[in-house]
């Protein structure tokens, strides 16, 4: 049984980690796939076959058509994975996209040049980052408050299917 004043100190504990702090808990349904749908600019959180979580997105610059090359600005199109999280990113929060697979390699390189990387799920950081509806290298972006719920939603090996 606890005392009275390890309670109150429990108890304020818990009430200041949420304060300023961009990691978030979360305790429901597992999020199993995630799915994005570029036309739409949705991107979609999912348990088997409800989805959790609906957000609007920001794409590559360049939003039509898959990533080809690397400078292309534009966002994968397939199935991949999340295979990292960066706590650190200059985007605030940040989970990255398995990008590029084999076959995504093979025909860049097929056509003499290099498939890019470096794609991910990520905030805004800022106000003098996110202008503009499509502003991105080729990741997917929501704003930072939305980052913070996903990052604590999502774990690495889930897998994301992008359409077009």
């Amino acid at each position: 049984m606890l005392n009275r004043r390890t309670f109150i100190a429990i108890a304020g504990f818990v009430s200041l980690s949420g304060c300023g702090s961009k990691f978030r808990s979360y305790d429901g349904p597992e999020v199993t796939r995630i799915v994005v749908l570029k036309g739409e600019r949705k991107m979609h959180l999912v348990n088997g076959t409800k989805a959790l979580r609906t957000y609007k997105i920001a794409l590559g610059g360049n939003p039509v058509g898959a990533k080809q090359f690397e400078g292309d600005q534009r966002t994968p199109e397939g199935a991949y994975r999340i295979d990292r999280r960066n706590p650190n990113s200059q985007y605030h929060l940040s989970l990255g996209i398995s990008y590029p697979n084999r076959e995504d390699v093979a025909a860049a390189q097929a056509a003499g040049k290099k498939p890019g990387g470096d794609i991910f799920i990520h905030g805004r950081a800022n106000k003098d980052r996110g202008k503009g509806p499509d502003w991105t290298a080729g990741c997917i972006a929501v704003t930072d408050r939305e980052m913070e719920e996903i990052y604590s939603m999502v774990k690495v090996g889930t897998i994301i299917q992008i359409y077009p």
